[in-house]
């Protein structure tokens, strides 16, 4: 594995990604720039089904699809047979967590940075089911209290809600230390790592997580519509889903077998298309090298931190941060500086209190603009964005 991106490198892989001749992207926390193989794969799939058929298209590529789980697998530390492929994050996180049993007095734990899909999943069980949700309180840094972590684990504790870098801002939650905890006290522990998945060299056996759930078109620079899941073995097969047919299950008699590998959490009919390009962003990934992606993200961001002063305010805490830096320009609301940036094809995007409703500290704050790097990225891009911030807070000053 590469564990540096040189500029001969850089330079070969913005020539992959044609978005980078039209604009400076710094949305990647919310979509990526596609390379090209990951686009071709894509495109290649649908090209056959329009020459030949969406089912013969599918036998045409089924040593390729095949192989997407032995790549996704690769990318996270886990074996094929634990990988699941979905049409996103949220699908996945829903589809284990709608699978695990909870009955009135158990307790769930979550942390103030939950995001807001996850959350309104949890309330509905705890409805449903009479189970009581539990927020473990924040840290210095704003990651998840451990110490609190530990004393608010009880014998009802069925569950451990984590999401690894929360979507308003650049903390990276201390996920493994999480996990350590949940494996000492013998409680299941689900990782959101939507926002973590592409820009983070990740390995489910350290993090100790039972189940981990990923988007494509974020970090990983895959298509919409993707997602996956890793789901423990054990694990997995100590759970039924919520919904089943006949790719999940199979029909015995009157009975029904649910499959034994963690694509029980699929559902047959999918973008067989998608899902090939989902598997090219993988293995385009691992090529670059998962190592090398996190030591050039966390470099840029730590660029772009320091190069905002005084252009901007940083709203960024202590603790490990990553790719994804939020701020404000004085006097200026965040929508409009991100609508004045994009007529100058500088993608950012905002963030609001509504991504982390349990999030108080970040509420306080109000909207955001919200800046993400990725390794494509160029420390002129990043210039010409604090040049623009300038001159939208109206102080022309020379470019960092």
């Amino acid at each position: 594995m590469k564990h540096t991106i040189d500029l001969i490198t850089l330079d070969a892989l913005r020539r992959e990604t044609p978005g980078v001749e039209a604009v400076a992207h710094f949305n990647n926390a919310g979509a990526a720039l596609m390379p090209r193989p990951v686009f071709d794969a894509v495109h290649g799939h649908l090209e056959r089904e329009l020459r030949h058929g969406g089912y013969e298209a599918e036998a045409r590529a089924a040593a390729a699809t095949g192989a997407v789980y032995a790549s996704l697998a690769r990318l996270v530390g886990a074996d094929a047979d634990e990988i699941a492929v979905t049409d996103s994050a949220t699908r996945a996180w829903d589809a284990v967590f709608y699978a695990l049993p909870f009955a009135p007095g158990d307790e769930i734990i979550t942390s103030a940075p939950e995001y807001v899909s996850n959350y309104v999943a949890l309330l509905q069980v705890c409805r449903r089911t009479g189970a009581a949700l539990k927020v473990v309180p924040a840290d210095a840094s704003g990651a998840i209290s451990l110490p609190a972590l530990e004393r608010a684990i009880g014998p009802r504790t069925k569950l451990i809600s984590l999401t690894h870098v929360p979507t308003n801002g650049g903390l990276v939650q201390p996920a493994a230390a999480v996990g350590r905890i949940a494996r000492a006290a013998g409680v299941p522990f689900l990782l959101d790592a939507c926002q973590a998945v592409g820009q983070l060299a990740l390995d489910v056996r350290a993090l100790g997580c039972d189940a981990l759930t990923a988007t494509g078109r974020k970090y990983l620079r895959g298509p919409r519509g993707t997602g996956f899941l890793y789901a423990r073995r054990e694990f997995c097969r100590a759970l039924e889903p919520a919904m089943l047919d006949t790719h999940s299950a199979r029909l015995v008699g009157d009975r029904y077998v649910v499959r034994d590998d963690a694509r029980r959490f699929e559902l047959w009919e999918c973008s067989h298309a998608l899902r090939l390009g989902l598997g090219a962003a993988a293995d385009y990934a691992l090529g670059v090298g998962m190592a090398a992606i996190e030591a050039r993200v966390k470099e840029l961001a730590g660029y772009l931190r320091e190069a905002l002063t005084p252009a901007a305010t940083v709203h960024e805490g202590g603790g490990e941060r990553c790719g994804i830096v939020t701020f404000s320009v004085p006097g200026r609301e965040a929508a409009a500086v991100r609508e004045a940036l994009a007529a100058q094809a500088i993608n950012v995007s905002t963030t609001s209190p509504v991504g982390s409703p349990l999030d108080g500290g970040r509420g306080a704050l109000g909207a955001l603009l919200r800046a993400s790097v990725h390794y494509y990225n160029t420390h002129a891009e990043i210039d010409a964005l604090v040049a623009a911030l300038r001159q939208e807070r109206g102080t022309f000053g020379a470019s960092r």
